[in-house]
């Protein structure tokens, strides 16, 4: 069956994505695209009988509203439009008119495009679409241009949006996000929709710690296991912004796109401007179908590399802070390979005048009374013990106190006649000035070769203040978003021409978690935060759209550097055995008894990574609950991991059971309980753990938890299996 069909006399188009369908009408004679369906499939004669909703009896009344496939300003529109421009005689009504499509197709994908235009107006638009035959997510972006001829004025797109997406009229609709802070991101929340527009965005030019750019809808009723889901996220990693508008009628539309309000794009005749990527999902399979479904889709069409496991990395951060020294470093590298991790991560402080915030970023040498050989002598001592090399940089900042700043103070991101306000001590450098740019990528690329890196740490600690770009160009406010598009730029060049390194986005912890970032560099550093506890939450709103694979996690210190809270060894690593493993603590102060049982659990969890990592997740419960589980089950369904937590003291007036889910119903799994809670050679049938589950009872003591291994043994009625497995 083709992925896109079209019924010409009515101008319907219907796109298949892998059990859903999305239909829309092309009205030629209007000038409109509208929406006709979004949710479980439909034949196309179906869709082709469905009417247009009846235009409303009075005159206050909008019926284009919330029904177009990307609204404007102008004409009967009252609802907040997806593309708004100014044009230079101060008007902004837009009478679209429709020039055609095109639509093109393979044996994996397909994409339709279709070409609208402002009637007698220097301005034309194409939306497009992008499905797959193996993936239930819809790609939409616009391609905006000013088509008029040289020595016209130019316009300003003041509203700019990637699509947007029109929902089934329901009596009431849910709202799921996810918000926080530094150190507390993707706190999960869901509430009732009011009606009116509800925005989320980043102000700050970068996805930030305070939203996340995706909204998840439902009629109020979805669980984790059943209910219709629609999702829709942005592929961007500057400012952003989402608006949900619901209607007293029941309307419910999402849009959304790169930069916030007040942030324009001017162009001139015979530019055009791109749209970030917008994702849109429906699964009638709840939140857990859906979380799924958007990890399948990270991992075979965002991630570069996404068929290698993550490996077990060590990070000096929380061991070493600023003290970095040639020693220190190397007896860290040896306790760390002592462990079992793959990958050692030098932190921030081994280059310029590091000693400190307060200088040498910028400065992309090692320190000379640090490292007087250069880094070299160590990179090849931590090959030496088996493990890659990884270092932290920051690109796209500069302290004051720096060599680069006082070479090139024009390079920050600052408006001349505004006070400097410093954050974290330094300023940023502006990124969407070629030079800069250039400057970045000659700087990691001689770095990497120099010293040998294999993996580097991007962080980025600083948000927008004063943000202006002092180029030539009259919307100034336009580096919100293109200075991400430059940093893009960079690592996509960087990429390209060192095919073997591995990069890891991070912003201050989660501040720049995204589709577009993700698109760019293999693993996401989740928070700064790494307190086994409070790890919790902030994991479970990660899944909702991210996978465990590209979610760094680490061991640290007991009592938590950050939060002072004192957890045991086991329940830390079972946090962070939940996504890409890594270690951060001070390993030269742990006791033997320590460094044993941590590599006891490396070995445990490199002998399930591949489910963990590439495995389906479902989520048995979420931390609110006091005591909750993630499950996951390898792609055969051969093997699956449970990991449970209970972050206080035992409920004794509870005796729940972890019904498991996505196993094979006629294979008998054996099941290993590290917590020795399950007699040892315990065995049962994937049905009967799906139906009645298994004891949730954890090892006494605050702050228990247990891994669970099922492997399986056998088909009711085949050969015995577990020699094999």
């Amino acid at each position: 069956m083709s992925l896109i069909e079209v019924d010409r006399p009515s101008g319907t188009m219907l796109l298949h994505a892998a059990g859903t369908c999305y239909a829309l009408r092309v009205d030629e004679a209007s000038g409109t695209v509208r929406t006709v369906h979004w949710g479980g499939h439909l034949a196309l004669e179906d869709v082709r009988e469905a009417q247009e909703a009846d235009a409303e009896a009075d005159s206050f009344s909008a019926p284009l509203d919330g029904t177009e496939e990307l609204a404007v300003d102008g004409q009967v529109r009252f609802a907040p439009p997806a593309l708004e421009v100014r044009y230079a005689d101060g008007t902004s009504a837009v009478e679209p008119v429709v020039d055609g499509y095109d639509l093109r197709e393979d044996v994996d994908s397909a994409e339709l495009s279709i070409s609208l235009r402002d009637t007698g107006r220097p301005l034309g638009w194409r939306l497009h679409y992008r499905v797959r035959r193996d993936c239930p997510v819809i790609e939409r972006w616009t391609v905006l241009r000013h088509t008029g001829e040289q020595g016209q004025p130019p316009l300003t797109l003041l509203r700019h949006s990637a699509a947007q997406w029109n929902l089934p009229v329901l009596p009431a609709y849910r709202m799921s996000s996810v918000h926080g802070r530094w150190a507390g991101e993707f706190q999960l929340r869901r509430t009732r929709l009011a009606v009116g527009e509800t925005t989320l965005t980043s102000r700050r030019g970068h996805t930030g710690h305070q939203s996340n750019p995706w909204i998840a809808l439902d009629a109020s009723d979805a669980t984790e296991e059943a209910g219709g889901v629609w999702t829709v996220a942005l592929a961007t990693s500057g400012s952003w912004r989402m608006t949900t508008v619901r209607s007293a009628e029941g309307r419910c539309s999402v849009l959304g796109g790169s930069g916030h309000e007040g942030v324009e794009v001017t162009l001139a005749a015979g530019e055009s401007w791109t749209t970030p990527v917008s994702t849109g999902l429906y699964t009638p399979g709840g939140f857990g179908d859906a979380s799924r479904a958007h990890h399948s889709y990270v991992r075979n069409h965002v991630l570069p590399s996404p068929g290698e496991p993550r490996p077990v990395l060590y990070n000096s951060w929380e061991a070493t802070a600023f003290d970095v020294t040639f020693d220190g470093q190397r007896e860290l590298a040896d306790l760390a390979a002592r462990i079992g991790a793959e990958l050692f991560v030098v932190d921030d402080g081994w280059f310029g005048a590091r000693a400190s915030d307060r200088a040498g970023l910028g400065d992309w040498t090692p320190r000379p009374a640090v490292f007087p050989e250069g880094l070299r002598p160590l990179a090849d001592h931590v090959h030496g013990l088996g493990m890659r090399f990884g270092l932290w940089v920051e690109p796209e900042m500069v302290n004051p106190d720096s060599e680069l700043f006082r070479e090139r103070p024009d390079w920050v991101l600052h408006l001349p006649d505004r006070t400097a306000h410093l954050l974290r001590n330094q300023l940023v450098l502006d990124f969407s000035r070629p030079e800069v740019t250039a400057w970045a990528l000659d700087r990691l690329l001689r770095t990497v070769d120099e010293f040998a890196v294999d993996f580097l740490k991007w962080d980025f600690n600083r948000s927008f203040t004063e943000a202006g770009s002092t180029g030539h160009r009259p919307d100034a406010r336009r580096v919100f978003i293109e200075h991400a598009l430059g940093a893009h730029r960079v690592l996509d060049e960087l990429r390209a021409a060192r095919p073997a390194l591995r990069i890891e986005a991070c912003s201050g912890g989660g501040g720049r978690v995204d589709l577009a970032s993700l698109a760019r560099t293999d693993q996401a550093w989740t928070s700064d935060n790494t307190d086994a506890v409070d790890r919790l939450a902030i994991q479970h709103g990660f899944s909702q759209l991210y996978p465990a694979q590209v979610m760094g996690a680490w061991v640290t210190d007991s009592p938590n550097p950050f939060t002072r809270r004192a957890v045991p060894l086991r329940f830390r690593f079972h946090s962070a055995m939940a996504g890409a493993l890594g270690v951060g603590g001070d390993l030269t102060r742990w006791s033997e008894a320590e460094l044993e049982e941590a590599a006891a659990y490396v070995g445990q969890y490199k002998a399930v990574r591949t489910t963990i990592q590439a495995g389906e997740q479902y989520r048995l419960g979420s931390p609110a609950d006091g005591a909750h589980a993630v499950q996951y089950v390898a792609r055969d369904r051969g093997e699956s991991v449970v990991l449970q937590w209970r972050a206080g003291p035992a409920d004794r007036t509870r005796s729940p059971r972890l019904r498991l889910r996505g196993l094979d119903p006629h294979a008998v799994y054996r099941v290993e309980d590290d917590g020795g809670t399950l007699p040892v050679g315990t065995v049962r049938s994937g049905a009967a753990l799906a139906a009645h589950g298994i004891p949730a009872e954890l090892p006494p003591g605050d702050c228990a938890s247990r891994m669970l291994t099922l492997r399986r043994a056998r088909r009711r009625g085949g050969v015995d299996l577990s020699r094999s497995s």
